[in-house]
């Protein structure tokens, strides 16, 4: 039996910041599992950031777009996989699709909590994060930190796991409601927002100390005034660049910092720390469920709405995870 399934394929290649007439739904049949093969129905999918630049090179044009997402095992004739099963997979932007299994990693929800937490703070996401930060961004204890884009999915993650660690934490973000969120209900030291107060002064008014750790989700003026509040052997751990994301670059003209304060820069991706995945398992889960953790979602309903979440996400319309649900 043919299964009808919608998917997101990019059909032409932006400039600057995407628009809907780059994107086309498209219904595709999915037969059933042939031997070895499985059929997933994915449930939700994950819009991030890093997938604007694939936009502009790496993703094929006319073919359904790739990004994180959450399925569930409905035909199955793998005896590796039952139906019913969950899986995490890279497979978003389409609502079903066949697999051989490779590529699948089983997931056994934790039932005190969403399952959509297993797609940030308990997945990728949150990894990124607590890899990033403590590994290498090598925070210590105590230290003074600035993240950029912290009521985002990760750099909300990052901010609070560096005020677990007892830290001094600014954030910065650019709506006064993210603002909000981050000092009633998170807890930050302080919160710059960027639209209303330029950067490089209010980072100077509020780090008198200076800053141990950067963790850098933006680049270009966010970048270049944490380099000139860094402290002797500051670390930038680099987890984005979203300022540049669209213009295709993100200028820093006080690079010379680096060498002067002996500062570490170093750009990452989660699978730099593998090691860590037991001990983020074990640390981020009893922090959400002790409250010292706290997460936002921005879900919206429907593969027809995924191209407008990206879009959306990149106008910054998100609080934490943006999330595309496609089915129960």
């Amino acid at each position: 039996m043919t299964t009808t399934s919608r998917e997101v394929h990019l059909v032409t290649r932006p400039a600057g910041m995407p628009t809907p007439d780059a994107f086309k739904l498209v219904e595709k049949p999915v037969a059933d599992p042939a031997d070895g093969e499985v059929l997933i129905k994915n449930l939700y999918m994950s819009v991030d950031p890093a997938m604007r630049p694939r936009l502009t090179a790496g993703q094929a044009l006319d073919e359904a777009m790739m990004g994180g997402a959450l399925g569930r095992v409905v035909k199955s004739r793998n005896d590796a996989f039952k139906e019913g099963d969950l899986v995490t997979n890279r497979m978003g932007f389409r609502e079903y699709f066949l697999s051989d299994g490779k590529g699948l990693t089983k997931l056994t929800p934790d039932p005190d909590l969403p399952l959509t937490v297993h797609m940030h703070v308990l997945g990728m996401t949150g990894f990124t994060a607590y890899g990033g930060l403590l590994h290498i961004g090598a925070l210590k204890d105590g230290e003074q930190v600035f993240v950029s884009t912290a009521a985002g999915a990760v750099g909300s993650i990052a901010a609070q796991i560096a005020k677990i660690k007892g830290c001094y934490v600014v954030g910065s973000t650019g709506d006064e409601t993210k603002a909000a969120w981050l000092r009633d209900e998170v807890g930050l030291d302080a919160v710059i927002n960027y639209k209303t107060q330029p950067i490089r002064k209010a980072l100077e008014d509020v780090t008198p100390k200076g800053l141990d750790v950067y963790f850098d989700n933006v680049g270009g003026e966010h970048l270049e005034a944490a380099l000139r509040r860094m402290n002797t052997l500051g670390r930038i751990p680099v987890c984005g660049m979203i300022s540049g994301y669209n213009e295709g670059l993100s200028p820093v003209r006080n690079l010379s910092n680096i060498i002067y304060s002996r500062v570490m820069l170093r750009g990452f991706v989660g699978t730099d720390f593998m090691h860590m995945y037991a001990d983020f398992q074990r640390d981020m889960a009893a922090w959400v469920k002790s409250g010292q953790v706290k997460y936002r979602e921005t879900i919206v309903d429907g593969i027809g709405s995924a191209p407008g979440a990206l879009i959306g996400l990149m106008h910054g319309e998100n609080i934490g995870k943006m999330l595309v649900k496609l089915a129960d």
